[in-house]
């Protein structure tokens, strides 16, 4: 055999689990396509990387998605706390913002890859960049190897495979390690987008292009009943809107959307006032921009490219004088600014999610080894298993996580 362990694709699971194998004495080597690694941890975050969530364990569990009982020996083999001292020790501080969110202290995502090559040269892994696998070799249902595009074979008792989902192709998640472990007889759960932006039906969004509002409450809401609710930060796209809430509510509302359910969104800007409040609010700016139009009366409440829209929606005349405006009518103000109702009509394209829901399907894979249950030697980590969940560092822990595990399980094997 050339090799103990092949692994198959160099993101951030890939690189732990490569890395773990050969510091327990595995001859490994990592094969990504990509010219580099890490592509598409280069730009989660925004380009700042959120690695982890500094909250306790059921923080997790409650934040993943899709099976997240399979992820109970991956967490306590290697949780958030052991990622950061990992990290630490790969010369990569870290800081913890709202929501728990860690990042590292430069906010740059190229840093934490940085620690990640480090590891795998500190512990002889031999890294081989451009070159895909074209096929899993398989004989008796034990692992022997790859087949490069290149038609070259690479000798191994043992493969993770960790290609990743389908979000965001052009990192190279194409989904080839699906078709891969199709073909060795794993199930796939159909890949759907998850942590995704929706688009919505009311043109008035265009007008709010690359507008972002903080600290606003959104509820959605299926046959008039709320199914989720999330507070924080949204933007406004050409298409509807985006932004950590929206891409976490999208997550939470994905089986209703996928049922063709209409599902409305429903904004509170200032969900921090009571509607009294607000009310009194309105009428001490009323009281400072007497005399004023009311459309030049809301530039401390709002800003400006939103409050047209909110006076539109309100129904409120915007040439009014503030003097002028009726009880009645600022009682119309307050509900719109606490109730600003969007209907979804979809969801962007897969190829556009953060992550991607579905995946091979946990019943086929051993939780306390990540070892397939239907080919001995195959693991699989990452992204590629039928795992998710919402923003806030959740989604890379389990790819650490998982990572980890697998790397452990090939060297105690």
């Amino acid at each position: 055999m050339d090799y103990d362990l092949i692994v198959v694709g160099g993101g951030p699971a890939g690189m732990l689990g490569a890395s773990t194998a050969a510091s327990r004495g595995l001859k490994v080597i990592l094969l990504e396509k990509n010219e580099k690694l890490g592509r598409k941890l280069f730009i989660t975050g925004k380009g700042r990387c959120n690695v982890t969530n500094y909250g306790d364990i059921s923080d997790f569990y409650r934040n993943i998605m899709s099976n997240p009982k399979f992820l109970y020996s991956a967490f306590k083999t290697f949780d958030n706390h052991r990622l950061i001292a990992l990290l630490a020790s790969l010369g990569v501080q870290t800081k913890v913002e709202h929501g728990n969110r860690v990042f590292p202290a430069s906010d740059k995502s190229s840093d934490v890859i940085k620690a990640l090559q480090k590891h795998l040269q500190k512990n002889n892994v031999e890294t081989k960049l451009q070159t895909e696998v074209k096929k899993i070799l398989v004989n008796n249902q034990q692992i022997v190897g790859v087949l490069l595009s290149n038609n070259k074979q690479i000798s191994a008792p043992k493969i993770i495979v960790a290609t990743g989902g389908m979000s965001y192709p052009q990192t190279g998640s194409t989904g080839d390690g699906y078709s891969m472990a199709r073909k060795l007889g794993h199930t796939i759960i159909e890949p759907k987008p998850a942590l995704i932006p929706l688009i919505t039906k009311e043109n008035w969004v265009k007008d709010l292009q690359g507008l972002t509002l903080k600290n606003v409450s959104i509820k959605a809401l299926i046959n008039n009943k709320v199914k989720a609710e999330q507070f924080g930060e949204m933007i406004f796209t050409h298409f509807g809107v985006s932004g950590p809430i929206i891409l976490s509510l999208s997550s939470l509302i994905r089986d209703s959307a996928s049922l063709n359910k209409p599902v409305q969104l429903t904004i509170d800007l200032k969900p921090a006032l009571t509607s009294e409040q607000l009310d009194a609010r309105l009428q001490r700016d009323f009281n400072k921009y007497s005399g004023k139009h009311l459309k030049n009366a809301l530039d401390d409440l709002l800003p400006q490219r939103m409050i047209a829209v909110v006076l539109q929606l309100s129904g409120v005349d915007i040439h009014k004088q503030v003097n002028q405006i009726s009880k009645t009518e600022r009682s119309l103000l307050v509900h719109t600014l606490k109730n600003i109702s969007l209907t979804v009509t979809g969801t962007r394209p897969l190829n556009e999610a953060i992550v991607t829901s579905g995946g091979i399907s946990v019943k086929e894979i051993n939780p306390s080894t990540l070892e397939s249950k239907i080919v001995k030697g195959l693991y699989f980590a990452g992204e590629i298993i039928d795992v998710d969940a919402l923003t806030g560092g959740y989604n890379l822990q389990i790819a650490f996580s998982t990572g980890f595990l697998s790397g452990l399980s090939t060297a105690k094997a």
